[in-house]
């Protein structure tokens, strides 16, 4: 009886088939599929709002980018998933009683297109949304979102909640000129007596303003019934639009001439507002005054308290700080949206 020709592949060569991974392949495959669970859950918990605190000097792009890219950074460290297991026939010979024999056996490989060499990190890019935006030389409380908490900062921006500038220094001290020469302006004559006064006149002059105008619809309850009362009381009677900015408080918190600090609660202001309004103050004055630094101390529910600094600008930190003000976050969105109901109806 003839065998078979050679370089044929021998039939029982390929019934002896071993098929399946050995210990160690199941071990890796293990182990990556729980680091992916990890990172997955990982990014999950990243879903919602925070606070990080921007330096002045800093644009707010470099910083929402440098907590992007930290988050980034950690979830890759987390591990990646093992690649993907393929059954693959490889050739081989048996060598017979006079002749060797083609094979083929059949073998668990890694698919190599999964390889981390190969597709690179798993995670490439977080879509970090950034909430009010401070300019370059302002500092203080600045709300960030990732994933999900995207669309929580644009229900955050629709509920108007106040902001508090609590670092507004103004100093009647010198008035410098385009030439750069610098002339001593008067301050001897202020006194936190007449400061107050302007202030006074200043809050009064915008509650007044909100009286006359169409505040009242937009909130969507009569000024003068007791609803619009204790909203105001709480502190919750608010425009449900976008208005020009609105001081709904100041006062000066620190008075040491020729400086003084005030502390400012408005609504849908900006900082180049903030820094005109301490010029115009100076002029009531009959003085000067510079604003030399402006740091949002509250933006809606975020205070400084609850602003991570810069060494904290991790995953571990980003999760805890996204877990504590999650119910905070809830509550008043929820809020705003039943405060919105009666107008929209």
């Amino acid at each position: 009886m003839r065998g078979p020709p050679e370089g044929a592949i021998s039939p029982c060569s390929v019934g002896q088939l071993s098929v399946g991974a050995d210990s160690s392949q199941r071990e890796k495959l293990n182990h990556g599929c729980l680091a992916m669970g990890s990172a997955a859950r990982a990014y999950r918990s990243l879903q919602g709002l925070f606070a990080v605190y921007k330096p002045p000097g800093v644009h707010w792009k470099l910083v929402r980018d440098t907590v992007e890219t930290s988050l980034i950074r950690d979830l890759n460290s987390l591990g990646s998933p093992a690649p993907r297991q393929a059954i693959r026939f490889l050739p081989g010979h048996c060598e017979g009683t006079d002749r060797s024999e083609l094979t083929l056996t059949a073998a668990r490989l890694p698919v190599l297109a999964d390889h981390p060499l190969v597709k690179g990190p798993e995670f490439h890019r977080l879509k970090v949304g950034a909430g009010h935006r401070l300019d370059v030389r302002s500092s203080g409380v600045f709300v960030l979102g990732v994933g999900h908490g995207n669309k929580l900062l644009t229900d955050m921006y629709s509920c108007h909640l106040p902001k508090v500038q609590g670092g507004g220094r103004g100093s009647c001290r010198a008035l410098s000129l385009q030439s750069g020469e610098r002339l001593a302006v008067p301050w001897d004559h202020i006194s936190r007596d007449k400061l107050e006064k302007i202030l006074a006149v200043i809050q009064g002059t915008n509650q007044k303003a909100l009286q006359l105008g169409d505040f009242g619809v937009f909130s969507g309850v009569d000024l003068k019934s007791q609803e619009a009362y204790e909203l105001a009381v709480k502190g919750l009677l608010r425009p449900l639009q976008k208005t020009p900015p609105i001081i709904t408080g100041v006062r000066c918190v620190r008075f040491a001439p020729p400086e003084f600090t005030l502390e400012i609660q408005c609504l849908n202001e900006t900082p180049q507002y903030l820094r005109k309004l301490i010029h115009e103050i100076g002029l009531e004055l009959r003085s000067a005054a510079v604003c030399s630094h402006v740091r949002r101390t509250r933006d809606g529910f975020f205070t400084l308290p609850d602003a991570l600094l810069r060494s904290h600008w991790d995953l571990r930190s980003v999760e805890e700080a996204v877990r504590q003000a999650g119910p905070r976050v809830r509550a008043a969105l929820s809020l705003g949206e039943a405060e919105a109901e009666p107008e929209q109806g």
